[in-house]
């Protein structure tokens, strides 16, 4: 069964999302200078949702009644596979920004159209530009909109959720917004970093409460409380 497995995703599934991924990315690109932000999010919530669809692959969420509507949040979330950001964008019933690394701008199709769709690019590797990032998606934050970050900076290599930096917290304490901890649990099962194909397997989000990290006097006990809150929302 394995072996038809990959044979599916290689002559069906894998095809047949690229093409869904070009129009995607050539529809947002049309479509955002009209304004119609939920109607865009709609459509890259298909996009994402398909890449489950197509590899068989059940999802479950839990925890939507934590986000208020209208408000906006910094969501954080562990990261251990390309997936999570399809889980994310698909089933995070809110219209936000991802806060990306740059490297993704390279991407044919997908960076212009997340440049397009407002998604913020951060160089990892200058100060100052990384800094300017985190201003540009503070302007956005407003009526609403929220940001995704994974505040890992990268994908984990063995499953378990690593170092969380400051930037994402930096950005809640600059506006005032509540932090939400997003708890990615299986998609390190589907897809490990550098996996060539997808392995069959159940995934989940669990959406926690806000926190106000003002409550916390030392920042960097904020960011190990929420780093804590995020490892303890995963499914074993």
């Amino acid at each position: 069964m394995k072996f038809f497995y990959v044979l599916y995703q290689y002559l069906i599934a894998w095809p047949l999302l690229v093409v869904l991924t070009i129009f995607t990315a050539v529809f947002t690109i049309i479509f955002v200078p009209f304004r119609n932000a939920e109607f865009v999010h709609k459509e890259q919530q298909f996009w994402s949702r398909s890449f489950f669809w197509l590899m068989l692959l059940p999802v479950s969420v839990d925890g939507a009644e934590n986000i208020k509507p209208g408000q906006s949040y910094v969501f954080v979330a562990n990261h251990q596979s390309m997936f999570d950001v399809w889980l994310v964008y698909g089933w995070l019933p809110v219209i936000f920004k991802w806060l990306m690394k740059a490297e993704l701008r390279k991407v044919p199709f997908v960076g212009t159209a997340c440049k397009a769709a407002g998604h913020i690019f951060v160089d990892r590797r200058n100060a100052k530009a990384a800094m300017e990032s985190l201003k540009n998606v503070e302007k956005q934050l407003t009526g609403g909109v929220c940001t995704v970050i994974f505040p890992e900076g990268t994908r984990s290599s063995n499953g378990e959720t690593g170092r969380f930096k400051r930037g994402a917290f930096q950005i809640a304490l600059d506006l005032g917004l509540p932090v939400i901890p997003l708890s990615l649990s299986g998609c390190f099962d589907v897809m490990p970093k550098g996996a060539l194909a997808v392995r069959r397997h159940a995934v989940h989000m669990h959406i926690g409460q806000p926190i106000d990290l003002k409550q916390y006097a030392d920042p960097n006990e904020a960011i190990e409380a929420v780093r804590n809150m995020v490892i303890s929302g995963i499914k074993k």
